[in-house]
């Protein structure tokens, strides 16, 4: 048994790499170890993901990080320390209070171990693509990377880089329903629109315009498009909705505790995403059974669909193809039930916890 310490910036907030860390932290506690996740902030008192009781959760500041930041950048001496010494100051925090900790697994840039103990090691999980090189990297001992395809990459830069991908906590029962007229798309509604959903609402437009068009038009009006999300963006993608004239075909609707439901009440899974890492909504649409639809995009999506097998692949930008595949499938339920149960049957094969746990036992150990 280990003890073993993740940290991340706000455990609270609901996005892809806090649902990785409860994940992760959950599993190798069910595997025997004392695991602790530390969050630097909490903007929510309400956790949007279980965390096993066996788990102790530290908050270090009750408010979220921007807010922080506001408190302590108030003058030009503040800013300098916030910039240059805060995270020093952090690092240290974290030596003096988890000395006897085995591994710490990073899961952002708010924690770098500037200061090490030898006995312990410092893992950095990297939950998006390659950007730029951060140097900082470099006082890990090992990088955790989420896709083959950037393996040379990384290695190019340092040593000691694995690939291990997120996996599925549990494998539901349930599949869904593939007759019935709902597209799905879950995710933050974050400044900068990494999701893409700014897009997605453009691509319904040509999809709209299309059926519009067809003589005899099928018998597609019935359709909605279903937003899942939350984030600064939202009213934003409100506007463009009704810009557009799309209120009565595009349903937003919040963040939900109880996202089975949402897989549960729709048939196609469409992901517009400008970039991912490795995307837990799309891994778990696809164990609901749903038929997925996404951008070729660098990373990501094309590590859980096959084109044309397990679901679709678009050309990055290309808005039009999106909605003729959209289009193919919402006309051919027989082909959302074959190519939905052929993307379950390959996460649940290759991507499920106890596929991927081992990996993470050989980091762990030392091997």
């Amino acid at each position: 048994m280990k003890k073993i310490l993740l940290t991340i910036g706000d455990i609270s907030i609901t996005g892809g790499a806090e649902r990785v860390v409860v994940n992760l932290a959950n599993a190798l506690s069910e595997k025997g170890h004392n695991v602790e996740i530390l969050s630097f902030y909490q903007t929510n008192e309400t956790l949007p993901y279980h965390i096993d009781e066996n788990i102790k959760l530290h908050f270090w500041h009750n408010i979220s990080e921007s807010t922080l930041r506001e408190q302590m950048c108030r003058n030009k001496l503040s800013k300098i320390y916030y910039k240059n010494a805060y995270k020093f100051m952090l690092s240290l925090r974290v030596y003096r209070t988890y000395a006897h900790f085995d591994s710490i697994i990073a899961n952002d840039s708010t924690y770098i171990p500037f200061i090490k103990h030898k006995w312990a090691r410092y893992i950095r999980l990297i939950h998006l693509n390659f950007g730029v090189y951060n140097r900082r990297n470099n006082f890990f001992h090992t990088l955790i990377i989420l896709s083959a395809k950037e393996l040379s990459l990384w290695q190019s830069y340092r040593n000691n880089v694995k690939v291990i991908p997120n996996f599925l906590p549990a494998l539901p029962t349930k599949s869904t329903d593939t007759t019935q007229k709902r597209i799905l798309s879950v995710g933050r509604m974050d400044r900068g629109d990494q999701k893409g959903f700014l897009r997605l609402i453009d691509i319904w437009a040509l999809a709209q315009k299309r059926l519009q068009s067809s003589m005899p038009p099928p018998p597609l009006h019935s359709w909605q498009l279903i937003i899942v999300g939350e984030g600064e963006m939202k009213t934003q993608i409100e506007s463009k909705i009704k810009e557009k004239n799309l209120q009565d075909s595009i349903l937003l609707k919040p963040f939900t505790q109880n996202i089975e439901s949402e897989y549960l009440n729709a048939s196609i899974y469409a992901m517009s995403s400008h970039y991912e890492g490795f995307p837990m909504v799309l891994l778990e649409s696809c164990s609901f059974g749903l038929c997925p639809i996404a951008f070729d995009i660098k990373t990501g999506p094309s590590e859980i669909i096959e084109d044309s097998k397990t679901g679709f692949l678009v050309q990055d930008n290309d808005l039009q193809g999106f909605a003729d595949k959209l289009i193919e499938l919402m006309s051919d339920e027989s082909k959302r039930k074959t190519l939905g149960e052929a993307a379950k049957i390959r996460v649940t094969q290759r991507l499920s916890k106890q596929a991927i746990m081992p990996l993470w036992e050989e980091v762990l150990g030392g091997k």
